[in-house]
């Protein structure tokens, strides 16, 4: 059974269906972080920050509290916070930014404070209208509450936030691709070094982006300490974390739960969570992280939800998605819709992601509907090798983002684990599944 007892920390109001507002928020003790904050030097705020060992949330588990010191020298210009929430069956992001935006601008708040900036961006995904509105809506409210604005909460402190919509690019989840978009560009990541956003970042200067899950972590811990944030969990994967569970399960959801003290066979399984496979069948496969994370299959489900644990077995968290295959999921129709996402996404500038996301993706659709051959499987696997040579995990970058990188994890991992069913489609001409 899975541990349920931590407290919960970025989904504590997700029961109210008035969550969002702020007359809710207040009931609940919103911005009392913010409070405490503003009576404290902003190196001990970054200080509770780094006490905590929060993980970025976005995909790369990057520590927030490494990533602010970077900057501690050098004066920061402006945070950024990352909503473009865009992978398939990845939607945590867009659970809190629905469902307690007041938190998320809370966070960002203090963030600022810590970072001493003036100025925020909230860059959100265009497509989550109700998102967009409910934190354009928060930030309207934190104004007129004195929690934004001049002289935030009569300190000499001032912030004041832009919410932008996203033009829906999964490729602005990267964070110079989307700084890109935010200085009315084309969505294209940029060369690293030199431009890395602690140095050259929003309009040329020095810039902070973090996710909107790590933002939304920072009130708890500036109310409860960091310290308390990082007794939960163990290691470096301390606190709670959202998943997005999604798949052949009963009970599909966003579920917040304590980091490594739970399994995925608890979260998959537990009837408080997940609830089991679709119809009691039998679990084929699961996506540990995101459709760009290496799969795993049943003999991993008691593996600890950890970042080191997972990195340690070929895989990843990234961004916090679980997508569950059962017996009778095709595995090869999943790895060409996987590749298909990516190969439309490719924003073009690296030749082995614009034109290998292609090859793959259509020989994979000549797989899956029939028109394969066997020797389709050598050929798919040396063009993921040609975009991340050695097919390892990390896996090797021949691009400038780590778009072109992802492409390989769905096919390599589809092939390698369930090469029969390749086979299968090929012998009978079309998919076993249908």
């Amino acid at each position: 059974m899975a541990t349920l007892d931590a407290p919960r920390i970025v989904s504590s109001r997700a029961e109210f269906e008035d969550s969002y507002t702020l007359a809710r928020y207040l009931e609940t003790g919103g911005y009392e972080g913010l409070r405490k904050t503003l009576t404290m030097f902003p190196e001990a705020v970054a200080a509770e920050v780094d006490a905590a060992s929060l993980l970025g949330r976005g995909g790369a588990g990057f520590p927030a509290g490494r990533k602010w010191s970077m900057l501690r020298k050098s004066p920061v210009s402006y945070l950024v916070v990352n909503g473009d929430e865009s992978e398939p069956a990845t939607f945590k992001d867009h659970f809190l930014v629905e469902r307690d935006p007041h938190q998320l601008v809370e966070g960002v708040i203090i963030a600022a404070y810590a970072l001493q900036v003036a100025q925020a961006f909230i860059y959100i995904r265009g497509e989550f209208a109700l998102g967009l509105e409910r934190v354009q809506q928060a930030v309207n409210d934190a104004y007129a509450h004195g929690a934004l604005g001049s002289k935030i909460f009569d300190s000499d402190f001032s912030l004041d936030i832009v919410v932008h919509p996203g033009a829906g690019a999964y490729i602005c989840g990267e964070e110079t691709a989307l700084i890109e978009g935010l200085e009315g560009k084309r969505g294209f990541p940029r060369i690293k070094p030199p431009f890395f956003p602690a140095v050259t970042g929003l309009y040329g200067e020095p810039t902070v982006v973090n996710n909107v899950e790590t933002m939304s972590n920072l009130p708890w811990i500036i109310t409860n300490g960091g310290a308390a944030f990082a007794a939960l969990g163990v290691g470096k994967s301390t606190g709670t974390r959202l998943f997005a569970l999604a798949g052949r399960v009963k009970n599909p959801g966003v579920y917040e739960v304590e980091m490594v003290k739970n399994t995925f066979r608890d979260i998959i399984y537990d009837p408080r969570l997940g609830g089991g496979i679709t119809d009691d069948r039998a679990l084929k496969a699961f996506i540990p992280g995101g459709v760009s994370a290496p799969w795993f299959g049943p003999d991993m489900l008691d593996l600890a939800l950890g970042q080191d644990e997972v990195g340690a077995q070929g895989s990843m968290l990234g961004s916090g998605s679980i997508v569950v295959l059962d017996e009778t999921s095709c595995p090869v129709r999943a790895a060409w819709r996987i590749t298909k996402f990516f190969s439309r996404e490719s924003c073009g500038q690296c030749t082995p992601c614009r034109e290998g996301s292609g090859w793959i993706e259509r020989a994979m659709y000549r797989l899956e509907h029939g028109g394969g051959r066997e020797e389709d499987l050598a050929l798919v696997l040396d063009l993921c090798d040609n975009i991340a040579p050695g097919l390892g995990w990390p896996p090797q970058q021949t691009t400038i983002c780590v778009l072109g990188s992802s492409i390989p994890s769905s096919v390599h991992s589809a092939i390698q684990m369930f090469r029969d069913d390749f086979i299968a489609h090929v012998e009978l001409g079309r998919c076993p599944h249908d």
